[in-house]
């Protein structure tokens, strides 16, 4: 069997009163795209933090191919490449200086870091001042500093955080090349539906605490094909809805109404679609299946707030 890439057991960083990271334990395996996702404040950055070797935890083992990261591990360092949730960039530098700076580090010739800035689309701002890129290139240019060397795990804190959908998407595609190549990575993220795209295993934190791992695919259909059914607001008040749905056996359903749309969310949607139709409420109608919001709500008992 091929070693872990990655093994956490048993990890905790408190901060005063906090308890950021409570009992973490996680295998990541070599060549996987891992994503640890959950709200804001869920312990996402600082389980990160702790696998990059950034911070100490109080409590547990963290290792890299067999290796703690803490203390710091030099011979670690060059395997791993980081891009950190919010990354600032020398005044004055251009694109491409900053690159060249950032594969010194690692003893990286030029010739490799414009390479690396041609990979990411950042070719035609490489005079740019760094701190004058857009938020979608700032980000790949971070992610470039990651990789430039050449690491075999690459960790990435919330990348596509306040990008625009088009952006984002972008992203997606470069970090699918990043991990098509073999290289392991670890994203942390509060998007969901990035996690469902991007990653071949997840696990959900909150508080702290890791409630589940799995494939998305995988968590998904543990929660009995459940289905939403949408449509505009005000065709139907919830309680004519529920009513209706009483009368045709369906007892399971949930029912709510956010002022745009009514959604119910069932395991049979059939009987909802003929309630639905017989009341002549089918404007704007939209069926879903489940996603990792359900599973999160399942675990929690409370929506998703990102």
């Amino acid at each position: 069997m091929t070693a872990p890439a990655i093994v956490a057991d048993g990890v905790r960083k408190r901060y005063g009163d906090i308890q950021a990271v409570d009992g973490v334990s996680l295998r990541i395996e070599a060549g996987e795209f891992y994503g640890i996702l959950g709200p804001n404040g869920a312990g996402k950055t600082t389980t990160l933090e702790i696998m990059e070797g950034v911070r100490e935890p109080d409590e547990g083992r963290i290792e890299l191919f067999g290796q703690s990261p803490w203390p710091r591990n030099l011979d670690l360092l060059t395997r791993i490449g980081v891009q950190f949730q919010a990354s600032s960039f020398l005044d004055k530098m251009t694109t491409r200086e900053t690159i060249r700076l950032f594969a010194s580090f690692y003893r990286v010739g030029a010739r490799q870091a414009d390479a690396m800035l041609e990979r990411v689309g950042l070719t035609e701002f490489a005079q740019v001042p760094a701190d004058k890129l857009s938020g979608g290139q700032a980000q790949r240019l971070s992610i470039a500093c990651g990789l430039v060397h050449d690491p075999e795990i690459v960790f990435l804190d919330e990348p596509t955080a306040g990008l625009d959908p088009q952006a984002r998407r972008n992203l997606w595609d470069l970090l699918r090349d990043v991990n098509e190549e073999g290289r392991t990575v670890v994203l942390t993220t509060h998007y969901l539906d990035e996690a469902e795209v991007l990653c071949d295993r997840v696990s959900v934190m909150e508080r702290g605490k890791v409630l589940r791992t799995g494939a998305p695919a995988a968590l998904v259909r543990e929660l009995d094909n459940m289905v939403r059914v949408s449509v505009e607001s005000g065709l139907l008040t919830p309680d004519a809805m529920r009513d209706s749905l009483k009368d045709v056996g369906v007892v399971d359903a949930t029912v709510e109404d956010d002022g745009v749309l009514l959604t119910v969310t069932t395991v049979a949607p059939g009987p909802v679609l003929s309630v639905l139709a017989d009341r002549g409420a089918l404007r704007g109608l939209e069926v879903r299946g489940a996603t990792l919001e359900d599973v999160f709500l399942q675990l929690t008992g409370r929506e998703y707030r990102s």
